[in-house]
């Protein structure tokens, strides 16, 4: 039995990298301060939904939602082994907080009609791990949250959940949604040849940017002109990355942005580590020795 299937993933900063920066003061993420990547666990949602097609048959598309520049994930997606990516972008979902982002989210995956639904099971710049179960519950999906291990027996998935102290199994109706953990699968390695194919995709915001840049005394029409015949091209090729706006999947914005947004930031602290006092002893013998003394002294040692 083939399945229809989404994956949503997210482009995070990275935050092995974290600087002074990082955070505005209003308590939002500053994320042009940091590197973009892809949420590690949202690689392993993947992974496992390509793990059930090939399996079984069926369909992957890869939903994100962010500015244009969370493509470069997308990219990655089909590089992997996704069918389709859509990507949704508009600037009435800035500020979106876990609750409008899931009900954006929503509305996308509702007009996909898909069998499962996939999520990383938390992002590492927010880790609230609530966007899934938020999914979920709209949707009206059965949802299982920390999977590890996933096998498909018709219009049921039999499901290894991770529970801290051990595993559990559940058998899960279909439609589901799974959270999956990093533990769930080893991610397969690039093939150059679909790293070299695919790293032409593009979405419509990206044609129109490098439009603008290379024609930029040219009339409004032709540029949009433009825009339209690269766009049909890339879709020609299989190298169109869908893009979506808030109309485009019949959401009320009333939900959605900073309007549907309950979350609000109560204080933001800054927690600095600060060095106390320390010694240096040289690197000879002499040094050595009053390092070993002081430590005995101090019953740090001995």
């Amino acid at each position: 039995m083939a399945y229809s299937m989404v994956v949503c993933v997210k482009q995070v900063p990275d935050t092995k990298k974290i600087t002074g920066n990082a955070m505005r003061e209003d308590g939002t993420v500053n994320r042009a301060a940091l590197p973009a990547i892809f949420n590690p666990e949202d690689r392993n949602a993947l992974e496992a939904a390509l793990r059930v097609r090939e399996e079984h048959g069926g369909t992957v598309t890869v939903l994100t939602m962010g500015l244009p520049a969370a493509c470069e994930v997308l990219r990655e997606a089909l590089v992997r082994g996704a069918d389709r990516a859509v990507l949704i972008t508009d600037r009435r979902a800035a500020a979106s907080d876990t609750l409008a982002t899931s009900y954006i989210l929503a509305c996308a995956v509702r007009s996909l009609k898909p069998d499962l639904v996939f999520c990383g099971r938390q992002a590492i710049d927010g880790d609230t791990a609530q966007v899934g179960p938020q999914l979920a519950e709209k949707l009206g999906f059965t949802l299982v949250t920390y999977l590890e291990g996933l096998a498909m027996e018709g219009r049921r998935a039999r499901v290894k959940r991770n529970v801290g102290s051990g595993t559990e199994t559940v058998l899960a109706d279909l439609p589901a949604l799974f959270t999956v953990m990093e533990t769930a699968n080893e991610l397969r390695p690039a093939a150059m040849r679909k790293v070299m194919r695919f790293k032409k995709a593009r979405g419509a915001a990206e044609v129109a940017k490098a439009v603008e840049t290379e024609q930029p005394g040219a009339a409004p029409e032709a540029r949009a002109a433009e825009v339209q015949r690269r766009l049909a091209a890339l879709k020609d090729q299989g190298l169109l990355i869908e893009q979506w706006g808030l109309d485009e999947i019949g959401a009320d914005l009333a939900w959605c942005g900073g309007a549907g947004s309950p979350t609000r930031v109560h204080r933001i602290q800054s927690i600095v580590l600060a060095g106390g006092d320390y010694r240096e002893f040289p690197p000879d013998l002499a040094g050595v020795q009053a390092l070993i003394g002081e430590l005995i002294e101090d019953h740090t040692i001995g």
